[in-house]
């Protein structure tokens, strides 16, 4: 099965998350398919919080990509920043 989840990457109190689409046997910071995006928590002033590709993500649920649950959440706010 293929999902797309966080991985992180960042330093120790300093996290940082790519969003991947990887096979579910795979470690959470292992291999991975396709990187669509990224999410920063801490990200402060200027900097970009979060930043999916789009298409690539419609792309892989089309093809039956289930995204984990933090990974929607994510997807939904920035739907929700898009359409404000």
């Amino acid at each position: 099965m293929v999902v797309i989840r966080l991985s992180r990457g960042g330093a120790k109190a300093r996290p940082f998350y790519n969003i991947v689409v990887a096979d579910k046997r795979n470690r959470r910071d292992g291999r991975f398919i396709e990187r669509i995006g990224f999410y920063n928590p801490l990200a402060k002033g200027g900097e970009e919080p979060l930043r999916i590709a789009q298409d690539r993500l419609t792309y892989w649920t089309g093809v039956g990509a289930e995204p984990s649950d933090t990974v929607a959440r994510l997807v939904k706010q920035a739907a929700a920043k898009a359409a404000a």
